[in-house]
């Protein structure tokens, strides 16, 4: 557990569109299901409660793992946690002898733990070691700022964190150098974007974002872990993936598209593809669900929420390979 941390389940850490992550993959006794993001614990507990026979629970972060301890010593064998990322589920789940399971549910992004930790140095709101590694190991968000060339930094704010003054604040941090706390990068920022009380949007907030998705490589993972739970559903297994920016979102998005064989057509005249690639992997795609007006009030989090559900066919996955 990391210094001055209380325990989680002391923590009110709310996981966003529970009832409906909960409800998509309809957990049953006798199946087995993958919770892809920890965290906390919340979708696990859920998916145990509603009877589950077995959940295995993924995270790269030591703090969710450890502190997740007494909730797997008290499921009475039903509950795996695994410290890897969730990209990897494929070989984890086959090195315990798991070749498929009937759900995954993913929440994309850093957690309200980590967030919520001033020491982990996600949060604009808080002073902290500016550090950003959800895994807690390679590169900290001091190490890139303090040594990547500019051009870099500004084009990963603006990429991921869509600034359009991400030259500007680039420029900024270069001449700022060096910065070890959240409070001096984000002071940083917001003079360098000419923000000040009042004002809607905190720029501070963009670029956190931005370097947080750079450094834990966040839109690789997602995009191998849904190829990951495509290989790992059986047929009829339930996928579920809250997101939370656009980004993401439209990952997802087009992931399940592609998959479920939406393509456009040609021409009215030869509506299919001459070569219409493989079978279908998914199907029942949803509509996106966002949460409700009650639970933003309770959790605002949540006002950037979506998710997206869909259904595992009898199609082989597009991308097989063999556990590694």
């Amino acid at each position: 557990m990391s210094a001055g941390a209380a325990p989680a389940a002391a923590a009110p850490h709310v996981p966003v569109l529970l009832a409906e992550v909960v409800a998509a993959l309809a957990p049953a006794a006798g199946e087995t299901h993958v919770d892809g993001t920890f965290g906390a614990g919340g979708y696990t507990k859920a998916i145990l409660e509603k009877g589950a026979s077995r959940v295995y629970a993924f995270d790269r972060d030591p703090d969710a793992i450890q502190e997740g301890a007494a909730l797997e010593a008290s499921s009475g064998g039903r509950l795996t946690l695994v410290p890897e990322r969730f990209s990897r589920m494929r070989q984890a789940l086959a090195a315990r002898g798991v070749e498929a399971v009937d759900g995954v549910a993913l929440d994309i992004g850093v957690s309200s733990m980590q967030l919520d930790r001033p020491d982990r140095g996600f949060s604009v709101q808080a002073d902290g070691p500016l550090d950003m590694r959800m895994a807690r190991d390679g590169e900290s968000a001091a190490d890139f700022l303090n040594h990547a060339p500019e051009e870099e930094i500004a084009d990963i704010i603006y990429r991921y964190g869509d600034e359009p003054k991400s030259r500007r604040i680039a420029r900024a941090i270069v001449a700022a150098r060096p910065i070890g706390r959240t409070a001096e990068l984000a002071e940083v920022v917001r003079k360098a974007a000419g923000f000040h009380a009042g004002k809607r949007k905190d720029p501070a907030v963009q670029t956190f974002q931005a370097i947080r998705i750079h450094l834990n490589e966040e839109l690789q993972e997602l995009e191998e872990g849904l190829e990951a739970a495509e290989q790992v559903l059986r047929p009829g297994g339930r996928l579920a993936v809250v997101t939370f920016h656009s980004l993401e979102d439209r990952l997802v998005k087009r992931f399940l598209k592609e998959r479920s064989g939406d393509r456009p057509a040609v021409s009215r005249h030869f509506p299919q593809h001459p070569a219409a690639g493989p079978s279908p992997s998914f199907e029942a795609v949803a509509r996106p669900v966002r949460a409700g007006e009650d639970e933003i009030r309770a959790n605002p989090r949540a006002r950037s929420a979506t998710l997206r559900v869909a259904r595992r066919t009898h199609a082989a996955a597009w991308k097989e390979g063999a556990p590694a």
